[in-house]
C-alpha cells in the first residue's frame, strides 16, 4: 500500500468510487486549492483503495486543529488496516503543520469506524449532538 497526497482533480476522478457521488471537476479545484484542506489517497497496486480528507480549522484562542472530514476505504480492501494507516497519515500530516490535536465526528453506531479511529489511537471524549442547517434548495 502506498498512500499519496492528491494535488490534481484527475486524482480524485480516478479516486471517485471512494466518494458518495461522483467528483465534480469545479468542487475538486476548489478543495484541492483551499488553504488547510487536504485529501490523501491509499493506493494498491495502483488502484485507489481508500480515502482520507482533512481540514484545517483556526480559532483565534485555540490554535489550529485538523478535522478528519471523511474516511473512506473500497469494500474489496476492508479491515486490511488502510483506514487506520490513512487516519495515522493525517495526523502525521496535522502533526507537520502545527496542529495542536485532531478530531472525527461519528455516529455512535458506526462500528467500523470506531473500531479504525480507536486502532488509530483515538480517544473517546464524549457523546455530542450534531445538528445541521441545509441551504441548498
Amino acid at each position: 500500500m502506498d498512500i499519496r497526497r492528491a494535488f490534481t482533480p484527475a486524482e480524485l476522478s480516478a479516486a471517485e468510487s471512494l466518494f458518495d457521488g461522483p467528483a465534480r471537476q469545479e468542487w475538486s479545484e476548489r478543495f484541492l486549492t483551499a488553504p488547510g484542506h487536504l485529501m490523501l489517497i491509499a493506493y494498491v497496486d495502483d488502484v485507489p483503495a481508500g480515502m482520507v480528507s482533512g481540514i484545517e480549522m483556526v480559532h483565534p484562542d485555540k490554535g489550529t486543529e485538523m478535522c478528519l472530514y471523511e474516511l473512506s476505504v473500497d469494500e474489496g480492501y476492508r479491515r486490511r488496516g488502510i483506514g487506520r494507516a490513512l487516519t495515522l497519515a493525517l495526523a502525521d500530516e496535522a502533526k507537520e503543520r502545527g496542529c495542536y490535536g485532531m478530531w472525527v465526528g461519528v455516529d455512535t453506531d458506526n462500528e467500523a469506524a470506531l473500531a479504525t479511529y480507536d486502532a488509530a489511537g483515538a480517544r473517546d471524549e464524549g457523546v455530542f449532538s450534531m445538528r445541521g442547517w441545509p441551504l441548498a434548495p
